[in-house]
């Protein structure tokens, strides 16, 4: 069955009385070059095993399926059951769990796979791309890598490099557990029905470069959030108010570990918050 075919997914819809969610931000993907792509470059093989979130119609799960040796997807919507039934039927190495992925125990699904390799990929509605994502990384699962579908302007957004105009709190969040990159763009008119944005795929390498003590992780992210509340004010008035202290006392604190007091937020590294918040805590 060819899923990216309209008149197919048309009369699939029909059959099964199914009819787009707005509220669940679908977009199924109809472009046939798009998916193969991501299970290629998100690292799909023999020996490898695949977490697959949200799976429209199972266009992207089938090409997960051919190449893993077994793929979990997790799914909200549960008038898919009988639509993905047919879809999936000749695969015996998928499995399908319908569920709210903010609210299950993704190391449980990780633990399934006895051990193997593992990759997340996903096309996420763009309404929860960042939750999500910071989801997967903050639980630390033993995964290689997390391929996902996003708006574009959230992908530059996420890819952006510390310490530059276009980066953003997210882009410190992710670049602390992640390498993250863009693969390919992809046009709206590549899914049913089109979106009002363009997207593009990134790939985030786990890296697990960066372990903090959980008081100073939580200080790292607080002062990050606080100072892209207000990114174009100097750094020390917004943490003034957040952490309740003196600009006196923070002026200290920024010089002790070599930030200019009149820096903004997006003018520091990850390196500069790091040091920062291990000063703050201590």
């Amino acid at each position: 069955m060819e899923l990216t075919n309209i008149n197919i997914i048309k009369d699939l819809f029909a059959r099964h009385g199914f009819s787009f969610s707005k509220t669940l931000g679908q977009n199924f993907l109809i472009n046939p070059s798009v998916c193969p792509k991501i299970a290629e470059l998100g690292g799909c093989k023999e020996g490898v095993c695949a977490i697959e979130i949200g799976t429209g119609v199972g266009v992207l799960t089938k090409e997960l399926a051919k190449r893993c040796d077994k793929v979990i997807a997790v799914e909200l919507d549960e008038r898919l059951k009988p639509i993905l039934a047919e879809t999936l039927a000749e695969f015996d190495n998928v499995e399908i769990i319908f569920a709210d992925v903010m609210k299950i125990d993704l190391s449980e699904i990780v633990g399934k796979f006895g051990g193997k390799d593992v990759v997340v990929c996903a096309n996420l509605p763009y309404y929860i791309t960042s939750p999500v994502i910071m989801k997967i990384l903050e639980s630390r699962l033993s995964v290689k890598s997390l391929t996902v579908m996003v708006q574009r302007e959230a992908g530059d957004r996420i890819c952006a490099a510390p310490a530059t105009r276009e980066s953003g709190a997210v882009s410190y969040a992710v670049r602390y557990y992640s390498e993250p990159r863009l693969l390919f763009k992809v046009n709206r008119g590549s899914f049913m029905p089109s979106p009002n944005v363009d997207s593009e795929v990134i790939k985030l390498e786990i890296t697990n470069e960066h372990k903090l003590p959980e008081n100073v992780e939580k200080m790292l992210f607080r002062i990050i959030r606080s100072g892209f509340s207000q990114r174009r004010k100097q750094l020390l008035n917004p943490l003034s108010a957040e952490l309740k202290l003196s600009k006196e006392e923070l002026c200290g604190a920024f010089l002790n570990v070599g930030i200019k007091p009149t820096a903004r937020a997006e003018e520091l590294t990850l390196e500069d918050y790091i040091e920062l918040a291990k000063k703050l805590v201590e």
